[in-house]
């Protein structure tokens, strides 16, 4: 049990680690294909490794409702389909952004969860919430805009990949709502399948919309390499080791462990691309770290598969 318990927090680090690298080194490999592509090839992918594993809990899925398939459904359209084709978007950006801003922004996912919790679920929050709230939507103005002053001078690009990155935070608060339902029924394995396998059939019908299927041939033998290495790191792997690790430790512990993943980013940022945060971002990033830490805190008791 010791054992268990200290090797939790190293698992949470390691899986917020995984996602750091996929935002700022695997991801933006894949920007010459479009969005809805990426985010079909990825889920899909995943899901069919999992898929021997959902079959084995198919006495598990027989006993789900009507409103669980529903509550499975928003997650997967909110937190598969337009939280990831919207960062996925704003990681495309890799010429015109800093990618560790377009991370650490999406990290106010806490702050829309629990607004979205009190509007859709009356659930009640302490005062204190709406301050840190305050003081994390300031913290993110540092972050993105350079010397406080917003610019334009990419035609746009920047501005377009912060209101991206924010409409991830957004889908995935929503997703966070919804998954607390999702998860009365089942547990945090069978969640994650039905995730990746509901957001697959969500995507088939968004490329089929869109006409995108002619791109496959456009997917060149390294993007190929690095969908099959997001599917193995980033993916769903990363979301079993993170739900291990987060079974084994403290909401607080969580918390601050999690921090690894705009931390991450930021060093990744440096080491590939050599592009460090101005002292404006550096204070931006710390006042709005500490304000979602508090928020987190708040929002533990919710589950999250998003």
């Amino acid at each position: 049990m010791i054992k268990k318990i200290l090797w939790a927090p190293l698992l949470i680090i390691f899986a917020a680690f995984l996602w750091a690298l996929d935002g700022v080194v695997l991801r933006p490999i894949l920007y010459t294909l479009p969005v809805s592509l990426v985010v079909l090839t990825e889920h899909a992918l995943a899901f069919i490794v999992m898929l021997p594993f959902l079959l084995r809990a198919w006495p598990e899925l027989k006993k789900l409702k009507s409103m669980d398939w529903t509550a499975f459904l928003w997650v997967a359209l909110f937190g598969g389909v337009l939280g990831t084709m919207l960062i996925t978007k704003a990681l495309f950006y890799v010429n015109y952004v800093n990618l560790a801003v377009v991370i650490l922004i999406q990290k106010l996912q806490p702050v829309f969860a629990l607004i979205l919790a009190r509007v859709f679920l009356k659930e009640k929050m302490p005062k204190v919430f709406f301050f840190w709230a305050v003081v994390a939507i300031i913290g993110t103005y540092f972050i993105a805009f350079q010397n406080f002053i917003p610019t334009f001078t990419d035609g746009g690009r920047n501005f377009m990949a912060i209101l991206c990155s924010l409409g991830a935070a957004f889908a995935w608060g929503s997703s966070t709502v919804f998954s607390k339902r999702a998860l009365q029924n089942a547990n945090y394995k069978i969640s994650t399948y039905l995730r990746f396998g509901l957001t697959t059939l969500l995507m088939l019908g968004v490329v089929s919309f869109s006409g995108t299927w002619s791109s496959y041939s456009q997917v060149a033998g390294l993007q190929w390499l690095i969908f099959i290495l997001i599917v193995f790191s980033s993916g769903g792997a990363a979301m079993l080791i993170y739900y291990y690790g987060l079974k084994q430790v403290k909401a607080s512990v969580s918390t601050i462990c999690e921090l690894a993943f705009p931390l991450s980013a930021i060093i990744l940022e440096f080491i590939f691309r050599g592009q460090l945060l101005t002292w404006s971002q550096w204070l931006g990033t710390i006042v709005m770290l500490i304000a979602i830490y508090q928020v987190s805190l708040m929002t533990k008791n919710s589950a999250k598969i998003a």
